[in-house]
């Protein structure tokens, strides 16, 4: 999951500025985690301590309030009412990088990102791109090529993952629903070398950067074994104690580091 929270802090100081390059310094100052770290580790400690979702989710949102959570999970979580609330947006797949690096074999992964994603996002768009972001994460683990990987979530999803990001780049908008963001991430992740070069990819098409860079950089991550040491250095020290404590606990127990 240490590569999804890169991509997000390396997208943030890019969300809404169109960015369409992957020439850019990685870190700045400014660059910080956001909802999309914060729901991450929240995933990361239900599936370390147990628990329910909905409730992590409202806990981890009033002990981080500014982290830029989008309006819908906003009014949510400031409501007793744990209803999901139909959501297709990409705030299911932005914080599911952890069940893909959790789970025991593709169907309990399938399985708990549903899970993950039916609290908010009860929406089949929804869950659907959870899915597929922890689909990829499960198998780039178990060692599947590239190709098998676009194969397997083509079938899986009804994704098209054949443009390639040349053609992508240039029309491509802010689109926060999981069917306009996660094929695109995908194709981020395999065009890319690295996880360094996922998340410029991701944040090169000028969308919805740092839940782009999220995503790709989670699965890049999986595919490659692992974040460049410079990248996860700069990563954890841009998080709180308690965040870092959550994200290294986790990294330990299913062997990360």
């Amino acid at each position: 999951m240490l590569g999804a929270i890169a991509g997000d802090i390396i997208g943030s100081v890019h969300e809404g500025a169109g960015t369409k390059t992957r020439d850019f310094p990685l870190f700045t100052p400014e660059s910080t985690f956001t909802d999309d770290t914060v729901l991450s580790v929240a995933v990361a400690e239900v599936l370390l301590e147990g628990g329910d979702f909905a409730e992590a989710f409202h806990d981890y949102y009033h002990r981080y309030p500014e982290a830029g959570f989008g309006g819908h999970f906003r009014q949510w979580a400031m409501s007793d009412d744990r209803r999901p609330y139909h959501s297709l947006a990409n705030g299911s797949a932005m914080r599911v990088s952890p069940v893909g690096f959790a789970a025991a074999s593709l169907d309990e992964a399938l399985t708990l990102a549903r899970r993950s994603a039916e609290v908010t996002h009860d929406h089949p768009e929804g869950i659907r791109g959870a899915q597929a972001v922890a689909a990829v994460i499960f198998l780039a683990r178990q060692g599947a090529s590239r190709l098998e990987i676009l194969t397997e979530i083509e079938e899986l999803f009804d994704y098209d993952l054949s443009p390639c990001l040349e053609d992508i780049r240039p029309g491509y908008r802010f689109d926060v629903t999981c069917r306009g963001s996660v094929p695109q991430a995908i194709i981020a992740f395999l065009e890319a070398d690295g996880v360094e070069e996922a998340i410029r990819n991701a944040v090169s098409l000028g969308g919805d950067a740092d839940t782009l860079a999220c995503m790709a950089g989670g699965m890049a991550e999986a595919f490659h074994g692992g974040v460049p040491a410079p990248i996860a250095e700069e990563t954890l020290a841009r998080l709180d104690p308690d965040l870092r404590a959550v994200v290294e606990a986790f990294r330990a127990r299913h062997r990360l580091d």
